[in-house]
């Protein structure tokens, strides 16, 4: 008999979504009465839960519950789906995602064959809106120079990596190693692959599970993510100092230096000069980034959309960042 395999979501006023991804859910190649559903949600205060019900009386056949996360983090989120999960295997997905038809049967598969204890795939950025800054989010959250070497948002090669999108494991390893560590809200996927290897266990990554992400839509929203990002990320990196990879290094290092230069351009040409060599070297590695998108997809507005999207990522990255190895941790509990 196939593995019971719940599928754990974090959620909080996904109206936009949700039913999206419960009819790809309900679409799955995989058994559906193996299949059980656990939505844990931050008490929304919009559509949400109504479109859930409504999903529920149209379609018995796939199990769908939901329950209450007070916390309204995600870490406590997915604890909480836990929990009241019957599963032997978590499938972890977010509320404004869509799973491809075979992404549970590739999941347990990789599981079954022992290609890791924590297995995921790519994500296929889509953008969150019908408009030309959405799209250039989108693509510059699927480009190599937004960020860095996160291979699930690009590859195509299976290979053992640091961390995974969403993820599948088994209640075994939770059991083992624990559940989220609900005192990081942002980063809890990658703390709890560091506990994975720490104990001997590989993370996978295979291309060839896939599933749509849809992206922030505009420039703010962009730049909150991206903060909160960089923030969780320089906390984490507190308890897990060898965990440091370039790519987390470089934005913080490019906003330091651009302050100390602007700091110091009044009293010095070689400072301004140093200034405008730096932004004039960043401005042409992003624009052409934003040309290559432009010409792949025949949109012009991808050459100003796709740079101005990298720069708010990396910039509030890398502020974040920064600003959590100077703050309290009494701050955390206004973000």
């Amino acid at each position: 008999m196939k593995s019971l395999v719940s599928i754990i979501i974090p959620c909080y006023n996904e109206e936009a979504t949700i039913s999206l991804l419960l009819t790809g859910l309900l679409e799955q190649t995989y058994a559906l009465e193996r299949l059980e559903v656990v939505i844990a949600d931050g008490l929304s205060t919009d559509q949400t839960r109504a479109r859930i019900a409504a999903f529920q009386t149209a379609h018995p056949e796939l199990a769908v519950q939901v329950v209450d996360n007070p916390k309204k983090n995600i870490p406590a989120a997915l604890n909480a789906a836990m929990r009241a999960a019957r599963g032997e295997i978590f499938v972890r997905l977010d509320a404004h995602s869509i799973p491809s038809p075979d992404y549970v049967a590739r999941c347990v598969e990789a599981l079954e064959t022992e290609k890791g204890e924590n297995v995921g795939g790519v994500w296929q950025i889509r953008p969150g809106a019908d408009t030309w800054l959405a799209k250039s989010i989108a693509a510059a959250a699927a480009h190599p120079f937004g960020v860095g070497d996160a291979q699930y948002r690009y590859t195509t090669r299976a290979a053992e990596v640091d961390t995974v999108p969403f993820g599948a494991f088994r209640r075994s390893l939770v059991d083992r190693i624990g559940g989220f560590d609900e005192t990081l809200l942002t980063n809890e996927d990658y703390e709890f692959n560091v506990r994975i290897r720490q104990s001997g266990g590989k993370v996978w990554l295979d291309p060839a599970i896939r599933s749509a992400y849809f992206a922030r839509s505009t420039p703010g929203e962009l730049a909150r993510q991206y903060w909160r990002y960089g923030y969780w990320k320089a906390r984490m990196l507190r308890r897990y100092p060898r965990t440091l990879r370039w790519r987390q290094g470089l934005p913080p290092l490019f906003v330091i230096s651009l302050a100390v230069l602007l700091l110091l351009a009044p009293w010095t040409w070689l400072a301004q000069a140093a200034l405008l060599a730096e932004l004039a070297l960043y401005a042409l590695v992003i624009f052409t980034a934003g040309m290559q998108v432009a010409l792949r997809q025949h949109a012009a507005f991808y050459f100003v959309g796709v740079p101005l999207a990298i720069a708010v990522m990396h910039f509030c990255w890398g502020s974040g960042f920064l600003w959590s190895l100077v703050k309290s941790d009494a701050y955390e509990t206004c973000l």
